[in-house]
């Protein structure tokens, strides 16, 4: 059965068929996703109930990985559903499950249950992250269901961020959700889930408090909801709009608001768009501008088509889509709403002709035919006095002629060509007749105008028709015609081939345009590519001077802004100074955001031309150009190609910044979490020791007289210990200090690692004097390289770390073994141990690990230096907890030489 809704005139897009095709491709599987705004909104119990009617239905389903967080209904729906073991991954001695995709494809069932697609697999994992799992699966065939947030969306992060002051780690593209066959919202008012937050069903009762303080606010929720339902709604507005175009559907279908202005070189033009700007806004509805290329637009002042050129500019600043379209339809207005009904546009922008009555007769009225034939188009005629905005400001830079000087030769060609004709029709005439002679000339008049243009075309119409009534009709050689019937044959000769010498010389004057805006297009392209494939400020740079230099054939500058002004960052060929006639055209430019210098209104005297760099936000910087030719630089069509240019160049510089901006924010913000945890740690770490020593110091000089010897002895051992932590402290901060400034080199000869060790014990044996300390080394471990002041330092603090963390009376084991190519050392306490969540983060600047109720002593310097010493000699640190008992245990990793005899022990 037919479609009642197709089209039978129209095609189907062949990108949308594609889009269909690799949906309906059976060998690969289909992905639904359960989308939800919030934690705890019911995703995952919604996908399991799904999917228990699709195993009732007969369908092979399994679970691949399913979180119910200790729900009782969730984990209820379970039943019944076989569950694929999870993967161990071993990571720096833990443990960790993961989702086993080899036992998946080797099951190959109909469909896989993939809870938390955002989630970040364990490192050796075969993927990154979980949604790469998903793609391999989907490319096996395997049907996926699964469910995200809208908050772990990436295009969405800085809005959920900005909203909840909360940023999420881990996202998925957004290539996924538009690639999903199927996206299903699990929806749930704020009060509702507020609720169910209250009643325990989400969190435990402690978090539940603080997520009801933080992120799960009512104003919050409503704001995240709209994001998933706004986001969901976008995609199957896609889908809708893919499904149209693949079956020649004739739009609109109003499921959405798209809305499209037509753009003009109407002066008024650029308020239009500004005004789409604000309907666009309104509806919430993404909008496009459009421009058809008709036969008048060959014919446009070079004035118009800049107005045409800024006025698409102007639209894609606004954060709209801009086409110029090729018109193919005898009226404007068909390729209007052929275009219209291709994107399920549901609203066009127009406005109001200004053309009088006579030329409306005359050539028909776009507005009207609009108006007539859009169907369930709504059509907005918009009069230009009501527009807002300025229009499109006029070019304040002088330009060279852009169209072709006159050849000469081509006319003398097209003469030869004539005269070559006549030669041939007289030695074939006896064969074909007078009559047909002139089908020749008329062939070398179209050859001529596909060749040489209009102006050769029609210089040899008039030859041909002369040497035609001279030569071959009666009287001959004669420019009488006797004749009345040969006067015809002239006439309509004539008249003939003008005809077609002016529709062969447009035809080759559109294929010539053709052909340049194609290599234009392929070179912008290019250029675009290598501007994304840069990272530095110094590549955009140079690649925008060479790119504008060679398409142009100018010498080119580019100015950024530095310390209040600009200066000059780059050239081609390669240019550090301005003289002062330029510098002051740069900086206008710069300060006012239009063209300055050689040929410009403003500042004309300089050598160069100036024109500023900038995006939406505003000028990021000044291009400078100029050449050797007097007159004007540039062409009309080259001005318009430098705009395009300088677009993309300010955006990818823009990008840049950004970057760096970003870079300097999260450098901020651990230069701010370091300076509060040195004070924190200031604070506790030196006025404790001060306060005991000025305590004790005191005490000695007040009450020396009243003091037995013993308790002067405690005195001063309170002095000294005290000062020795004091000592320790400053030390760590200089260490620290030297390891940031690279500064630390260390002086690596062989050394016996047992006598270090002996060392490390000796200098520590106040600290460890409350605690048991065991030592097992193997025999006849080899030396190593090491920097034995740096080594013992790092002992010392992993022996101060333990009696630290661990009770008095515990034991401290110190061990060490070797295999082929390594030395391990391993120092464990009988502590607490230490937090699964902190056994990486436990190296980093002033972290203490917080346990019980106690704070111990310390700067958080020891265990971080003690990496950076470890890893300066080429070696290793990690940490862990015992398996024997509770305890923590650091394991140190020391390669042995390969070549001992290159070395000589130390002395």
């Amino acid at each position: 059965m037919s479609d009642p809704w197709r089209d039978p005139d129209q095609r189907p897009s062949p990108e949308a068929l594609l889009e269909a095709a690799r949906r309906e491709d059976s060998r690969r599987g289909r992905l639904k996703i359960f989308l939800g705004a919030a934690p705890g909104v019911g995703k995952t119990y919604e996908m399991l109930l799904t999917a228990q009617a699709r195993r009732r239905e007969g369908t092979d389903v399994i679970v691949g990985v399913v979180e119910t967080h200790g729900r009782k209904e969730t984990q209820a729906l379970l039943s019944g559903l076989e569950v694929i073991p999870r993967h161990p991954v071993d990571y720096k001695g833990h443990i960790l499950e993961e989702m086993d995709l080899d036992a998946i494809l080797a099951r190959r069932p109909r469909l896989v249950l993939v809870d938390e697609l955002a989630h970040t697999n364990a490192p050796g994992s075969r993927h990154p992250k979980r949604y790469l799992d998903v793609e391999e699966l989907l490319a096996s065939g395997i049907d996926v269901y699964t469910t995200v947030n809208i908050q772990h969306v990436e295009s969405l992060n800085d809005v959920v961020a900005q909203i909840t002051r909360i940023r999420v780690r881990e996202t998925v593209p957004d290539s996924i959700i538009d690639r999903a066959d199927d996206i299903e919202v699990v929806d749930l008012t704020p009060d509702d889930l507020i609720r169910r937050l209250r009643e325990g069903k989400v969190y435990v009762p402690k978090t539940a408090r603080a997520a009801l303080d933080h992120y799960f606010s009512s104003g919050n929720l409503t704001a995240l909801r709209e994001l998933a339902l706004r986001r969901t709604a976008q995609r199957v507005d896609e889908q809708l709009l893919t499904h149209m175009q693949a079956h020649a559907i004739r739009g609109p279908w109003p499921a959405g608001e798209r809305i499209l202005v037509c753009a003009s070189e109407h002066p008024n033009s650029a308020g239009l768009v500004r005004y789409t700007k604000r309907l666009a806004d309104r509806f919430h509805a993404p909008w496009t501008a459009l421009y058809i290329e008709t036969r008048r637009s060959l014919q446009l002042s070079e004035e118009e088509r800049d107005r045409v050129s800024d006025t698409l500019r102007l639209a894609e600043r606004l954060g709209g889509e801009a086409h110029a379209e090729p018109g193919g339809g005898r009226r404007i207005s068909d390729d209007v709403l052929s275009f219209a009904q291709r994107n399920n546009i549901t609203q066009i922008v127009i406005g109001k002709s200004m053309r009088s009555r006579w030329f409306e007769i005359l050539n028909g009225s776009v507005v009207h035919d609009l108006v007539r034939r859009a169907g369930h188009i709504s059509v907005h005629v918009i009069a230009g006095e009501d527009l807002d905005g300025e229009p499109v400001p006029r070019k304040t830079v002088s330009t060279g002629e852009g169209r072709e000087p006159v050849n000469w030769a081509f006319y003398g060609i097209a003469l030869a060509s004539v005269a070559s004709a006549l030669l041939v029709g007289k030695l074939i005439q006896p064969l074909i007749g007078v009559e047909n002679v002139d089908l020749i000339f008329l062939t070398t008049v179209i050859g001529v105008a596909v060749r040489l243009g209009i102006g050769p075309s029609l210089a040899a119409v008039v030859a041909a028709s002369l040497l035609y009534n001279f030569f071959f009709l009666p009287p001959l050689y004669a420019f009488t015609i006797a004749d009345p019937k040969n006067v015809a044959a002239v006439i309509f000769f004539t008249i003939v081939a003008v005809v077609v010498s002016n529709v062969a010389a447009r035809v080759r004057s559109q294929a010539v345009t053709a052909q340049g805006r194609a290599r234009t297009t392929e070179a912008l392209y290019s250029f675009s590519r290598k501007l994304a494939g840069v990272g530095t400020l110094d590549d955009v740079l140079w690649a925008t001077a060479f790119q504008v230099a060679s398409m142009l054939q100018v010498r080119v500058v580019i100015l950024l802004p530095e310390n209040g002004s600009i200066a000059v960052k780059a050239g081609y060929p390669p240019e550090d100074t301005l003289d002062g006639a330029d510098l002051a055209a740069a900086k206008w430019t710069w300060e006012n955001n239009h063209p300055a210098g050689r040929g410009a209104d403003t500042l004309p005297g300089a050598k160069r031309l100036f024109f500023p760099m900038r995006t939406g936000r505003g000028a990021v910087g000044v291009l400078g150009i100029d050449g050797d030719k007097p007159g004007a630089l540039l062409t009309p069509e080259q001005r318009r190609l430098l705009d395009a240019l300088a677009d993309q160049a300010a955006l990818a510089i823009e990008r840049v910044f950004l970057v760096e901006d970003l870079d300097r924010a999260k450098l901020a913000v651990e230069t701010d979490r370091l300076r509060a945890a040195l004070l924190t740690s200031i604070s506790h770490d030196l006025k404790t020791p001060l306060a005991s020593i000025l305590g004790s110091a005191g005490t000695l000089r007040d009450y020396s007289l009243a003091l037995d010897d013993a308790s002067k002895t405690d005195l001063l051992a309170t002095i000294i210990d005290e000062a020795e932590r004091l000592n320790r402290f400053i030390a760590n901060l200089l260490d620290m200090t030297r390891l940031e400034s690279g500064a630390v080199t260390p002086n690596v000869v062989l050394h016996d690692v047992g006598e270090i060790v002996g060392t490390a014990l000796r200098r520590a044996s106040k600290i460890l004097s409350h605690h048991e300390v065991e030592m097992d080394l193997a025999a006849n471990l080899p030396m190593l390289k090491l920097d034995a002041v740096l080594f013992e330092q790092l002992l010392f603090n992993l022996l101060d770390n333990a009696a630290k963390y661990s009770d008095p009376g515990t034991t401290i084991r110190i061990q060490g073994w070797q295999d082929a190519s390594s030395v391990y050392l391993q120092i464990l306490d009988e502590g607490d141990g230490i937090p699964s969540e902190e056994l990486e983060t436990i190296f980093g600047k002033f972290h203490r690990a917080q346990k019980g109720d106690r704070v111990r002593a310390g700067t958080g310097l020891g265990l971080a230096i003690s990496r950076g010493f470890i890893e300066a000699m080429g070696g290793a640190i990690k940490a862990g907890n015992r398996s024997d008992r509770v305890g923590a245990v650091f394991t140190l990793t020391l390669p042995i030489p390969k070549d001992m005899k290159e070395l000589e022990p130390a002395a």
